[in-house]
């Protein structure tokens, strides 16, 4: 989808979220559910949800300048991270106050329920639909996180409504409450882990640090690696940086081999930034390298980007 769409997307489903959060408030009030309440505030989390994704979205599709230099693509990790910190806060509230009232259960109208979480289950079906699916977007998967969250929390909210009418039992309210916030907190995690990896720029999800070093050293002319980095710029951007060992021959010559390697972290690793110095001389004590390589020039050093 492209990404005025998206924005248009978000745009719309803000206003709609936060006009049935009014709605599901006042008559969870009115009917006394607290699984109704809790959905409104998971609902409430959906528009903060929002207005992030769509402030990343715009920020990330900004192009880079001399200030930064890598553009903005963080912007959207930072959304998908404080998103995925908010479901956290609301999941374990939401826990708190299901295990309030299922100590002390209270009289509830199961009809409102059932009503009400039928409109939501329409409004945040549509909005994930709207939002086509989780994808590579850490910051659109997060803001679809809640969208699907939320409709599978209304699912629920009618089967209880039913539920109750039928058996009586005025437990189910709290129980549809903490199933509510388990399911929250389980799918806020992975978001929340993948975010944080991306900020602290650790190995990008599926790569194998020693995979990538193996595949670069059966290119023909390539020596060793070393001082082997890779990282995330964004949630679909890698980069890489290394020093490569190659014996010793003129620029024209090791242009094929620099050629090599790109293609292949590009069709393999879909690695697209790089940053390859070769040398010539291979180092005594490897793990020492980033520090030599800052304290002395080798010649014939090629960068690409």
């Amino acid at each position: 989808m492209h990404t005025h769409g998206t924005q248009r997307v978000l745009f719309l489903s803000l206003i709609a979220t936060v006009a049935f959060v009014g709605l599901e408030t006042a008559i969870g009030l009115r009917a006394n559910s607290l699984a109704l309440l809790s959905d409104a505030a998971h609902n409430f989390t959906d528009a903060f949800a929002l207005v992030l994704a769509a402030a990343g979205l715009y920020f990330q599709s900004r192009p880079a300048n001399q200030f930064k230099t890598y553009g903005y693509h963080r912007t959207g990790v930072l959304a998908a991270f404080l998103n995925s910190v908010t479901l956290v806060l609301v999941s374990f509230v939401l826990l708190y106050e299901a295990y309030q009232r299922y100590a002390a259960p209270e009289t509830v109208e199961e009809s409102a329920m059932i009503w009400v979480a039928a409109v939501g289950l329409v409004l945040n079906a549509s909005i994930a639909f709207g939002l086509g699916g989780h994808g590579h977007d850490l910051n659109i998967r997060a803001a679809w996180i809640h969208m699907a969250g939320d409709a599978a929390s209304c699912l629920a909210i009618i089967a209880g409504g039913f539920l109750i009418r039928s058996t009586g039992w005025l437990v189910i309210d709290p129980l549809l409450s903490a199933l509510i916030a388990g399911a929250i907190l389980w799918s806020s995690i992975g978001i929340l882990r993948d975010s944080l990896n991306i900020l602290l720029e650790g190995l990008p999800k599926g790569l194998n640090l020693t995979g990538v070093a193996d595949q670069m050293k059966g290119i023909v002319g390539v020596l060793d690696v070393h001082d082997l980095h890779i990282w995330s710029i964004g949630s679909a951007s890698h980069a890489l940086s290394c020093h490569v060992l190659i014996e010793d021959m003129p620029p024209s010559e090791s242009n094929v081999i620099l050629a090599a390697i790109n293609h292949m972290l590009h069709e393999r690793f879909e690695i697209g930034h790089t940053t390859i110095q070769f040398e010539h001389v291979r180092c005594a004590i490897p793990d020492d390298c980033c520090a030599q390589a800052s304290a002395h020039f080798h010649p014939h050093d090629h960068h690409t980007h």
